[in-house]
């Protein structure tokens, strides 16, 4: 039995300015959600929004506090990050990825949001008549949102389909032989589907990126989280696959908010290689008026207009965090392992009910539980499904929003709660009995 109804349920969306709940974005399923929630009382299964649901980490809130005690508060913080961070940020990248970037190529941006969209304009900016990105999707869809603000155009495939090194080369050759793709995006663990590109997939994409002249931007918002691998360990293999061993032509993008649950800080990394960071186009410096320095322009130019630099005590908390990483003081793997955890558990629940995951495999393994897992039930649509699932007090977003094209919805574990999984147990219970397959 519905614990809403379809009238409540299109109350809460006419409330909220929300037109199409089959297609809603991640703020809009939120609100209706929340709006549920108030009205009625009934808690939901929130797996909307990829919010951190872990403890901040207590090192970077005291390192914060120091540094308004030393006064760093009065004082702008200089465009390009603090010295600390940008030096913890470089030897954090060789502790995990056994990568090379010199300080001055890791830039602290207010998330990565604020590091994609900076770099969006950069990489379609540098040389005249590469004005597009390609994504491989599926993907997060606020990427795509920036995209329309700032009027570039994009392509698009869902990986799903050319997973392997050679049906990946084939299909990236044929999106990129036009010439006029600038950058690649992708996110490692994929949000939403929890998928991991192999080292064979990343050397392709890496050797076309050169080929090709496109600057590949590298999302590990979910730094070394696939829990399957030993990752996490400083200066030990083995590293974070990377597409950064296969080409010079990245910009890898390092948040804060879930590997360290400091996502109210607003802070991340934006590590630009050598080569790239000091590599000079005259489009940048005609556009820019300055010397058209590609870090430079990106940094000066374009990231200080968006934010005017990073608070301050903010860099200090995440430059303490990544030294003790680097020390081995602080394990945010096994920090964060609680994700894996209640994807586990939370697949079973489903799976038992007859739904199934849809983004099931790697290229030679089943796909980890971790942050993000993905929910398909029998021939319903993911448009269709995502408003079924809020009847029973479930919140999701339709795959399609992300670029896929399989059929199903995104689930996020992060706000799930132990005295929860019995309520979604008996709620998936009365979806299947509701929905005879």
């Amino acid at each position: 039995m519905k614990l809403f109804s379809e009238n409540l349920v299109k109350e809460a969306c006419v409330a909220n300015d929300v037109r199409d709940l089959s297609r809603a974005t991640i703020g809009e399923v939120l609100l209706v959600a929340q709006y549920l929630e108030q009205k009625t009382g009934i808690p939901f299964i929130r797996m909307d929004q990829g919010s951190p649901g872990l403890p901040v980490n207590r090192f970077g809130v005291e390192a914060e506090k120091r540094a308004l005690d030393r006064g760093v508060g009065s004082q702008y913080p200089p465009a390009a990050g603090v010295p600390e961070l940008k030096a913890a940020a470089s030897r954090f990248v060789k502790a995990f990825i056994d990568v090379d970037i010199a300080p001055a190529g890791c830039v602290p941006t207010t998330g990565s949001v604020a590091a994609s969209f900076g770099s969006f304009i950069a990489c379609t900016t540098r040389i005249p008549g590469k004005d597009k990105v390609l994504f491989i999707d599926p993907g997060f869809p606020i990427q795509k949102a920036q995209l329309r603000v700032l009027g570039i155009g994009w392509y698009a495939f869902d990986v799903f389909s050319h997973r392997g090194a050679e049906a990946l080369e084939k299909k990236m050759r044929e999106m990129l032989s036009a010439g006029d793709v600038a950058a690649i995006i992708y996110s490692n663990p994929n949000n939403p589907a929890w998928t991991c590109l192999e080292e064979e997939e990343l050397a392709v994409i890496g050797k076309l990126a050169t080929e090709f002249d496109v600057v590949v931007m590298e999302d590990l918002a979910y730094f070394c989280m696939d829990y399957r691998k030993d990752l996490g360990h400083p200066f030990v293999p083995p590293y974070l696959p990377t597409v950064a061993r296969y080409t010079g032509n990245y910009i890898l993008m390092l948040s804060a908010s879930k590997i360290y649950s400091y996502a109210g800080q607003r802070i991340a990394l934006c590590c630009i290689s050598d080569s790239l960071y000091s590599k000079v186009y005259p489009a940048l410096a005609e556009r820019f008026g300055d010397a058209g320095v590609f870090g430079v322009s990106l940094t000066a130019s374009i990231l200080y207009m968006i934010t005017s630099g990073c608070t301050a005590s903010t860099q200090y908390g995440y430059a303490e965090m990544l030294e003790l990483s680097c020390d081995g003081k602080i394990d945010f793997i096994e920090d964060t392992r609680e994700y894996e955890r209640r994807a586990a558990r939370m697949k079973e629940i489903f799976c038992r009910h007859g739904f199934r995951v849809v983004y099931d495999r790697d290229v030679t393994a089943p796909v980890g539980d971790g942050f993000f897992f993905t929910l398909g039930y029998g021939s319903l649509t993911g448009d269709e499904l995502v408003p079924e699932l809020m009847y029973y007090g479930v919140s999701s977003i339709s795959l399609s929003t992300t670029g896929s094209r399989c059929e199903g919805v995104r689930a996020c574990v992060s706000r799930m709660r132990d005295e929860l999984y019995d309520e979604l147990d008996a709620r998936m219970a009365a979806f299947a009995a509701d929905h005879p397959r």
